[in-house]
């Protein structure tokens, strides 16, 4: 019976079995591994530990009957690409000791270095002081470029060179394949007493090739979800295994024009698909994300593949040929629903969609859908973005959305509750990329094409730097500082999403922390009050500042204003549907 225990096996075998078994394509580097970071120090300093015998650290085996897509070169060295077993072993951690080992040994390439001969040789009459000796291991172990004097040029070789042309200097790979002939060498120069420093160079680095043990942890009966958090937890850089990484390991499938078997690699599909897309916003969204939306894709066409939610554990079962079968629509379906969320409620960044699952199920509704109604697709979108409720937070509503949106496709039927919406929810909101009250402000403020107050009937969001992180490029219409010096609102008023709007880097550095009063003055043309209008800021405002003078509680009123411009914009888009406004904040209700 296996239980717990049997999950962690410590294991452990010498270099040489270590590398011969893994040339036997005992084991494989899957390609999720990250790329190696190969400085010759580090392979000394390795060398030198395994020289004085010092622990290394364990190599991580997951054994597993999953085939994943493996690199079929190390450091240089090929693999055959066909390698077919019951039971594969995967080096989860270890790649990067794996690669010093093999090349130091065996030569190779090493990547962005492809002329240097990472041959290792280790210079016997180098002698260990004691055993605290932490500098000798330099000159004792060299690489090519340290001993070649290129025909006299380099002086500083000259000793070396000389020494090697002697057989004083040797390679790892002779000492494993001509230890006899090195032996007699030695004999035959005259340092072949047993108690010859450079016999016992020789005989020391010799068992360490064959008897230094290194440590292994054999990992099995774990699926892939486990694997990544065990990858993340040993992983020295605290870089995450995406789930991604493993299904494109795994779907991976070589192409044999033989067979006339296409090849099959997920990464390149995807990357290719963003291509395809390069002047949106959305060619940046992340590949979990965009595996996730295939997921459904899969599911909707094909129920009995076992693919019945989004999570890691439902990912890892996506098959090759389920994915070719679905590619060519899914592609269609998730460019409408960029081209949706671009150019239709032109929202010009992902980061501002209010919830991510949005992104599934739209691509849902668009899949194999020749005739979509945008009407009903906008009502969708500003329905669940602003409602009272976070409808859209979990898997259960996922699959519920995902059945609503097909129900529509299928019948041209669809019927939405009640809308409950609460005023103080909005007049308190503040950004917070992770917000999903936030982002559905900003995307209406998007959605209305929100123009350039200095060049009236220019959009915006066309011309200003737009990338919202942490510190978005949005503007205080009340400036904070203003605000400060007045006396005229709180600091909660200042910061409420409905005293923001998007402002050009010229307008904004103009503004600076003017009196609204001053500064509307400057664009205060006959195209003004429709531009203000497009941010869904009340024409108010500009009143003030003609008549130059500001209410004592003018920000509150303006933030109330605002707030009724919103909601009105809602009612519009959601006409048709009961809309129920309420306000937690101590007011009347509507």
């Amino acid at each position: 019976m296996f239980t717990y225990a049997d999950r962690i096996k410590p294991d452990g075998h010498s270099i040489t079995i270590y590398l011969e078994n893994l040339l036997a394509k005992r084991y494989q580097i899957p390609t999720f591994q990250r790329d190696v970071v190969w400085e010759k120090e580090n392979v000394k300093k390795l060398w030198d530990s395994i020289y004085k015998f010092y622990p290394l650290g364990s190599i991580l085996i997951w054994k597993t009957n999953t085939k994943l897509e493996s690199h079929r070169e190390i450091g240089g060295i090929k693999f055959a690409d066909d390698f077919q077993s019951n039971e594969y072993q995967y080096i989860l951690d270890g790649q990067q000791r794996t690669t010093s080992l093999l090349t130091s040994i065996y030569g190779g390439n090493i990547a962005k270095n492809e002329n240097f001969n990472p041959t290792l040789y280790i210079d016997l009459t180098i002698e260990l002081i004691d055993a605290t000796d932490d500098t000798s291991y330099a000159k004792r172990f060299l690489f090519w470029d340290e001993i070649d004097d290129k025909n006299g040029q380099i002086k500083a070789n000259l000793g070396k060179k000389k020494r090697y042309d002697e057989k004083l200097i040797v390679s790892l790979i002779d000492i494993i394949k001509n230890y006899v002939e090195i032996e007699r060498n030695l004999h035959t120069l005259g340092y072949g007493d047993f108690e010859n420093p450079y016999m016992q160079q020789l005989r020391r680095i010799r068992e360490a090739l064959y008897n230094y043990k290194i440590s292994f942890i054999e990992l099995r009966g774990i699926e892939v979800a486990e694997v990544c958090q065990i990858f993340e937890r040993i992983n020295q850089a605290g870089k995450p295994l995406d789930i991604f990484d493993i299904v494109v390991a795994k779907t991976f499938r070589s192409e044999n024009k033989t067979n006339n078997i296409s090849g099959f690699y997920l990464r390149e599909l995807f990357d290719k698909f963003k291509q395809t897309i390069a002047s949106s916003q959305y060619a940046k969204i992340d590949d979990w994300t965009l595996l996730q939306m295939l997921a459904v894709v899969v599911k909707l066409e094909f129920p009995e593949a076992g693919i019945q939610n989004i999570t890691d554990m439902y990912l890892n079962k996506l098959k090759t040929e389920h994915v070719e079968a679905v590619w060519s629509n899914f592609k269609i379906a998730v460019a409408k629903t960029f081209d949706f969320f671009d150019n239709i409620l032109h929202i010009k960044g992902g980061r501002l969609i209010p919830y991510r699952y949005l992104y599934l199920t739209i691509t849902a509704y668009f899949y194999r859908n020749d005739k979509p109604d945008y009407t009903f697709l906008n009502k969708y979108f500003w329905y669940y973005s602003f409602h009272n409720a976070d409808l859209l937070t979990n898997t259960t509503h996922l699959w519920e959305h995902i059945y609503f949106v097909n129900q529509q496709k299928a019948n041209s039927t669809y019927s939405f509750n009640k809308f409950d919406i609460d005023k103080n929810s909005i007049r308190k909101s503040f950004y917070s990329y992770r917000g999903r009250l936030s982002r559905a402000i900003l995307s209406l403020y998007a959605n209305h094409k929100p123009q350039d107050w200095a060049k009236p009937h220019r959009d915006i969001l066309s011309d200003v730097y737009y990338l919202l992180t942490d510190k978005p490029n949005l503007h205080h219409i009340f400036p904070v500082n203003f605000i400060k010096q007045s006396g005229i609102a709180t600091q909660i008023e200042c910061d409420s999403l409905m005293n923001i709007a998007y402002l050009s880097q010229i307008t904004n550095l103009k503004i600076s922390d003017k009196n609204p009063l001053d500064y509307l003055k400057q664009y205060d043309e006959p195209d003004l009050e429709a531009v203000l209008r497009s941010h869904l800021i009340p024409t108010t405002i500009l009143e003030w500042s003609r008549a130059n003078a500001l209410p004592e509680n003018a920000l509150s009123i303006f933030i109330e204003e605002r707030m009724n411009l919103i909601l009105e914009a809602l009612r519009l888009k959601l006409e048709g549907i009961e809309f129920n406004v309420f306000d937690m904040g101590n007011r009347t209700n509507n």
